[in-house]
């Protein structure tokens, strides 16, 4: 198997937090199953294709540093629906996950546009903050996941994206539905730090499994399509 491709999508400007632990986990976690696997940041001056990566991990960090994302983040937005609409696993933590929506409002109420590639948007609060530990239960994997949060935004999704889970203890994406984090297809979201996967390595394997599901999608795809072309050729 060909090495699985790991892309840090603004890693450069968004690593607040300790949350590149989560690709630390992921790394651990493919080495523990004997699969190879590279990491690449891919920022400011680096193009994006849907078919580039196998993984995306995008993190959070402060306004000065999301609102650069923000603006240059549009150039790619194309090619990151193709990847998201296609399956692509990712998992995006804190400003990673607000900027996969249509917008959010930062501390001082000024509107950062988002990717509009998830249904959700964020808005602010004044002089607060949801800070403390956070439980919640997935219905759709049957597990528990603990964080920590720290966070100014609230965030609400809506159909066809589904909360990563219910809020037991803590606030969660807005300390009003009982949901923190979001699902779409193969893209998970959430608030928590500590990082998320340190705290909740089934997650990684979850993700891992998720990935490999895909690499042997696209194999057998190519594999039809090759037969189609050329039926001696298999």
């Amino acid at each position: 198997m060909t090495p699985i491709r790991i892309g840090h999508l603004y890693g450069n400007l968004l690593n607040t937090y300790g949350d590149n632990g989560n690709l630390l986990m992921l790394q651990y976690g493919l080495k523990k199953r004997g699969l190879d696997f590279t990491v690449e940041v891919n920022s400011l001056e680096e193009s994006f294709k849907a078919n580039q990566y196998d993984l995306i991990f995008f993190g959070g960090g402060q306004d000065f540093e999301q609102k650069v994302v923000s603006d240059h983040i549009q150039t790619k937005k194309d090619e990151l629906e193709k990847y998201i609409e296609s399956n692509g696993v990712l998992l995006a933590i804190c400003g990673g996950y607000q900027l996969l929506g249509e917008y959010y409002l930062s501390a001082k109420g000024d509107r950062i546009e988002g990717t509009h590639l998830l249904n959700l948007y964020t808005l602010n609060q004044v002089n607060s903050r949801f800070v403390g530990d956070v439980e919640i239960f997935s219905d759709e994997f049957n597990e528990t996941y603990y964080g920590y949060e720290n966070h100014n935004g609230r965030t609400f999704i809506k159909d066809p994206v589904k909360p990563l889970g219910r809020v037991i203890k803590g606030y969660g994406n807005n300390n009003e539905d009982k949901t923190e984090g979001a699902r779409y297809k193969n893209v998970f979201c959430s608030y928590f730090h500590g990082p998320l996967l340190v705290r909740n390595p089934h997650l990684v394997d979850r993700i891992i499994d998720k990935v490999l599901e895909q690499r042997n999608q696209s194999t057998e795809q190519g594999t039809k399509l090759k037969q189609i072309i050329d039926p001696t050729s298999v």
